[in-house]
């Protein structure tokens, strides 16, 4: 009995590890297929007419994120490919 308790809160804490590695991340930003998008060469010169030193970007899901210094603080910019607006931002 108390191997399978120990078992359940091992896999729980697990879980919950994993979840909070996923959220970090923000994920869906258009339905729009990839051929349409815009290039991420543009979230990058957005991101840099709104103030920030650009490090790097990738494709991450359905968004642009862009890796971003401003103020000494680094920061990762999410845009979506469509229109380029920006979705969300989290300070690092």
């Amino acid at each position: 009995m108390k191997l399978t308790k120990i078992m359940v809160v091992a896999l729980a804490a697990g879980l919950a590890s994993g979840s909070a590695a996923f959220a970090d991340g923000y994920k869906d930003c258009t339905k729009l297929d990839k051929a349409s998008w815009k290039p991420a060469s543009e979230a990058e010169a957005k991101a840099k007419d709104a103030g920030y030193e650009v490090r790097r970007s990738k494709v991450e899901g359905s968004c642009y994120e862009v890796y971003g210094v401003k103020g000494g603080k680094l920061y990762e910019l999410f845009y979506s490919p469509e229109d380029l607006s920006l979705k969300h931002t989290i300070a690092k």
